[in-house]
């Protein structure tokens, strides 16, 4: 089963055979945007002293994130990870939740109980990741498996980074679900460094994709700054999953374009590999691919801009009147209680 390398998308028409129209378009460029200002103010509240511990961006990775979060459907779960705020925004996470959740205010997704980007809201069908990565593609992969058992048509998707893969999580996850033919995508984010390692020291096949078929299923590759190409990809891999078709992996190839965290300025990555991935910002393709191919104006480029920055400076202000965690309350929602547990299993 050889991996298949995905094309660009062309037209507006070849973007209408995918299922989207120009409003949704539009949508997916205002949450790019949302996503980077996000994560951008962000580091900014951090270098100000307002977010405790270490900070990580996602910058680079946008167009991978919102657009498989767009391909999901609403009934679909996800197990997004650091490099994947595009997913809570596309989702719904409303931004001065997550700027509370950075400051560790009451108001966040994880009520100031947990590391400032370990967030997801469940409601939104996303949940919430763990340090240790790849460890959610297991947790995926049974929510697959409930969703097999009780026999509904929803999908589970689960990210992780290319150094992550190579962790045996990954492996068991991957396999468990091939055998089984669970609806679960994966998603891999090739960023190129697993913090400090290159991908040619972290794996020996031409592409991650390459390891879907020793699993028994199909592997994709993406340019993960297209961010149509993206989700044209994750809408064919989630659908497929839904009617049973089984799982799918697609490597979606981008550059982490900042350090592993705020502490790590990225010496070890040449100087011209970042300068040759600026040129292909997510962000500016895309709104070059509307220009050329949407008629996305100056007047409708300005006013979605100006709302953007509208939207982040009272999120931003109304995270910091958010209160502190009262350490009263810190035992609540370790455990579940009995009557929490609302599943066939405990029935």
């Amino acid at each position: 089963m050889a991996v298949r390398e995905a094309e660009p998308v062309g037209s507006l028409q070849d973007v209408k055979d995918a299922g989207l129209d120009r409003e949704d378009l539009l949508a997916m460029y205002r949450n790019m945007l949302i996503t980077r200002g996000i994560e951008e103010r962000g580091h900014i509240l951090y270098k100000q002293g307002k977010i405790p511990g270490s900070f990580y961006t996602g910058r680079g990775a946008e167009a991978s994130s919102v657009g498989v979060a767009t391909a999901m459907g609403p009934n679909d779960v996800g197990a997004p990870l650091q490099r994947n705020m595009g997913v809570h925004v596309t989702r719904g996470s409303e931004p001065w939740r997550i700027f509370a959740q950075y400051m560790g205010r009451v108001d966040g997704p994880t009520k100031g109980r947990d590391g400032n980007v370990h967030m997801a809201e469940a409601a939104l069908g996303l949940h919430t990741m763990v340090s240790h990565l790849p460890a959610m593609l297991p947790v995926a992969v049974g929510m697959a498996l409930a969703f097999r058992i009780r026999e509904e048509k929803r999908v589970a998707v689960a990210w992780c980074g290319e150094g992550a893969a190579a962790r045996g999580d990954a492996h068991e996850g991957m396999n468990f679900a091939g055998v089984r033919r669970l609806p679960v995508v994966f998603l891999i984010e090739n960023n190129q460094w697993a913090y400090s390692t290159p991908t040619y020291l972290g794996y020996a096949v031409e592409h991650l994709a390459d390891r879907a078929a020793a699993y028994g299923f199909e592997g994709v590759v993406v340019d993960g700054t297209d961010v149509l190409a993206v989700y044209r990809e994750a809408k064919r891999a989630v659908e497929k999953a839904r009617e049973g078709g089984g799982p799918t992996l697609i490597e979606s190839v981008t550059l982490r374009m900042e350090g592993h965290a705020v502490h790590d300025d990225a010496f070890y990555v040449p100087r011209e590999l970042f300068e040759e991935w600026a040129r292909r910002d997510p962000i500016e393709r895309f709104r070059g691919w509307l220009r050329d191919n949407a008629a996305l104006t100056d007047e409708e480029e300005d006013e979605i801009t100006a709302g953007v920055k509208r939207l982040l400076n009272d999120a931003a202000q109304r995270a910091e009147e958010s209160p502190w965690p009262d350490p009263a309350t810190v035992t609540e929602g370790v455990f579940a209680e009995p009557e929490e547990l609302d599943t066939p299993h405990h029935k």
